[in-house]
């Protein structure tokens, strides 16, 4: 596996994880929305990754045996946690119902943040990967000289 390989696995990596803390973020920022333009309370999200190969042309392809199984990741959909929401006594809430119920996000905000720092961890997991790469290339330029 060359420099640029690593490198672009690093980088899916890292658009991977952005859009996954982007997602936590509306999940926490939503943890107390009631009602949504489709009805209802906010819908906890997830994004889906799907490992990608990381081979463009055809000649990248039959390139190598070694780069066989490089593969990035990438955020393929993101969908509803379909778990129902919490139902919190609140009589004085607008939108509650008859019994003075509230339908409330399916969002725990401990597991978001739990989630946020694992995203956390693999994005800075990711810099340092391609921070080592960049390093080794530059490493390799230096002895050329």
């Amino acid at each position: 596996m060359d420099f640029f390989s690593s490198m672009k696995v690093s980088a899916s990596g890292l658009d991977a994880q952005m859009k996954r803390m982007n997602t936590i973020s509306s999940n926490i920022a939503n943890a107390e929305t009631t009602s949504t333009d489709e009805g209802g309370p906010y819908k906890r999200q997830d994004p889906i990754f799907a490992a990608e190969t990381n081979r463009e042309t055809f000649g990248e392809i039959l390139k190598d045996a070694m780069d066989e199984n490089v593969q990035g990741v990438r955020v393929v959909d993101v969908l509803r946690d379909p778990s129902p929401p919490r139902m919190v006594f609140n009589p004085n809430h607008p939108h509650a119902n008859e019994e003075g119920y509230v339908a409330m996000p399916n969002v725990n905000q401990i597991n978001e943040m739990a989630n946020m720092i694992s995203a956390t961890r693999s994005y800075e997991a990711n810099v340092t990967t391609l921070n080592a790469a960049k390093q080794m290339a530059q490493k390799a330029l230096e002895i050329g000289r």
